[in-house]
């Protein structure tokens, strides 16, 4: 049976998708993560998905690997052109918070699937969130709890930051790291059994 590679260190990743019930392996191999020039910020998640669903496969069929699904992807928060990384410290998740504060952003993620015989199928998803205005207060509470201290824009929506969220347009999961349906989708299409699939038949 075709096994699943997860090609990426994301802990929120891991979570969502074993969340489906789906087995799967993580192997995640090192790419350059640099925007090229003059690359549009939210063109970037998905080429650097594609990087990372070539590369995980190739080092598992370096290690001796048998055929595998890959799933890879790239998540990045932008406001215009403008990218809104992982905090480099707690002074760098305060500036990010305090442009985010009352404000629309972008959270776009690449996914990418690479079945077993080589064919690709990818996506870009788009959600838009918006955060209330935030007090001083607020803002330094958020980042003294270290709650965003990994996360890119420096915040999380399933964390302590999801309290003050106004408005969100799109999918949630997309926000945390994985857009569910689409990825799952992808997988569909690549030939992975889903976990709905043996109720399916045993209900037969």
């Amino acid at each position: 049976m075709t096994s699943l590679l997860l090609g990426s260190a994301s802990p929120r990743r891991r979570e969502l998708l074993a969340r489906m019930g789906l087995p799967f392996e993580v192997l995640a191999a090192d790419v350059d993560e640099s925007r090229i020039a003059g690359e549009p910020v939210r063109a970037l998640p998905l080429r650097l998905a594609r990087l990372k669903a070539r590369a995980a496969v190739e080092l598992h069929r370096a290690r001796g690997g048998g055929p595998v699904i890959a799933l890879a992807a790239d998540t990045v928060v932008s406001m215009g052109e403008l990218e809104l990384g992982k905090p480099r410290d707690r002074a760098h998740a305060r500036e990010l918070l305090e442009q985010l504060s009352g404000r629309e952003h972008f959270v776009t993620t690449g996914v990418c699937v690479l079945a077993a015989d080589g064919r690709e199928g990818s996506c870009s998803i788009d959600t838009k969130v918006r955060f209330r205005s935030m007090s001083a207060n607020e803002i330094d509470w958020l980042v003294a709890s270290g709650d965003g201290d990994d996360k890119a824009g420096g915040y999380g929506l399933q964390g302590l930051a999801g309290a003050f969220v106004e408005r969100l347009e799109g999918s949630a999961s997309n926000v945390i790291g994985l857009p569910l349906g689409e990825a799952l989708q992808l997988l569909a299409g690549a030939g992975l059994p889903m976990p709905w699939s043996a109720r399916a038949g045993a209900g037969r």
